[in-house]
């Protein structure tokens, strides 16, 4: 349970790295696509005036080339120059390019941000109910911990007084233990020696008598 107590520590401070790590980069990334969008918006709208300006000025120089040869009584073989404001291949064309890649930025970066910002949110929840769940793992196994540890102790004094018990008991027994040892001898000579003690008895019990003894 220690070892595995170590181990739930161990997972939930790396869970706060990673968490912590993974705030830094998304506060980072959240900025610089702010940036992007902000910038893309901007370029946006001053190439959209840029494209307004070109157009009211290509319009009107076309009008201010046909009045100044009809002042002058010239008569202008071919169409007022226009400028390179043809869709395609002008200025005006270029301008409307760009104009729709600052869009397309715009929409990209937002779009990014957006899936970005979602996945924070999924591992931020994730690790939080992950830290939460070893931390409570954690606390039970310190709380069993502890309770086997009490009972560990309890046993060991319980073993530690029996063993004391048990040594008084042998070194007991090994005081005793001369005195009752049995010799073994057999019958013949138990009963010749009980013969023996009760003669010599009866001599005893002559002497105390008075009697002579034979």
């Amino acid at each position: 349970m220690a070892k595995e107590i170590e181990t739930l520590a161990a997972e939930q401070a790396d869970l706060a790295n990673a968490m912590s790590e993974a705030t830094k980069v998304r506060s980072e990334e959240k900025a610089e696509n702010k940036k992007a969008v902000e910038e893309s918006k901007e370029g946006r709208v001053a190439v959209k005036q840029a494209i307004g300006v070109l157009k009211e000025f290509y319009s009107k120089q076309g009008d201010a080339e046909l009045l100044q040869n009809a002042k002058a009584g010239q008569v202008p073989e071919m169409a007022a120059y226009g400028g390179m404001q043809n869709a395609k291949g002008g200025v005006v064309g270029m301008m409307e390019v760009i104009e729709s890649d600052f869009a397309r930025v715009e929409a990209d970066t937002t779009a990014s941000e957006n899936q970005a910002a979602s996945q924070y949110d999924q591992f931020m929840e994730d690790a939080k109910a992950d830290t939460k769940a070893k931390h409570d793992s954690e606390f039970q196994l310190g709380l069993d911990k502890d309770q086997a540890e009490y009972e560990q102790e309890q046993a060991q004094k319980d073993l530690d007084s029996t063993q004391k018990q048990l040594d008084s008991a042998n070194a007991y027994f090994g005081e005793l233990k001369p005195q009752c040892v049995e010799v073994q001898v057999s019958f013949a000579e138990r009963v010749k020696m009980r013969n023996d003690e009760i003669a010599a008895l009866k001599e005893a019990y002559k002497a105390l008598n008075g009697e002579t003894l034979a």
